[in-house]
């Protein structure tokens, strides 16, 4: 059985996709960024931004009944290599010493504001 969720309170996506999808034991999360709430971008420090991209994928986690201490793999996209310490800083803090699988990569974003996406899969069995 396929599931699809999305947390109460915020807006639909402006593309077509599932915030996350749970099959079986598995929740799939759909790339994060960091948005406001109100579906704004926030544009500000970029350590904040990987806080609230992490906090939006704890979101939808939470909306699809995981959490942040399940995740098994973590794909990361970021704007510029020169992001990589600071992400990894926030990263270190939020996933603890024992962090999931994770791949990063350089990418060009279609919101000149975002500097980071992350996507994660989560096992909950």
């Amino acid at each position: 059985m396929v599931e699809r969720f999305h947390p109460e309170g915020r807006p639909l996506p402006p593309v077509p996709l599932s915030p996350a999808t749970r099959a079986g034991d598995f929740v799939f999360v759909s790339g994060q960024v960091a948005n406001l709430p109100d579906g704004s971008v926030y544009i500000g420090d970029f350590e904040r931004e990987v806080e609230l991209t992490i906090d939006n994928v704890e979101l939808v986690l939470a909306a699809a009944g995981a959490r942040l201490d399940q995740v098994v793999k973590v794909g990361a996209y970021l704007s510029n290599p020169l992001l990589f310490a600071p992400f990894n800083e926030v990263y270190r803090r939020r996933f603890g010493d024992a962090p999931p699988a994770r791949t990063t990569v350089v990418v060009t974003f279609g919101h000149p504001d975002v500097r980071v996406e992350i996507d994660v899969i989560a096992h909950v069995g």
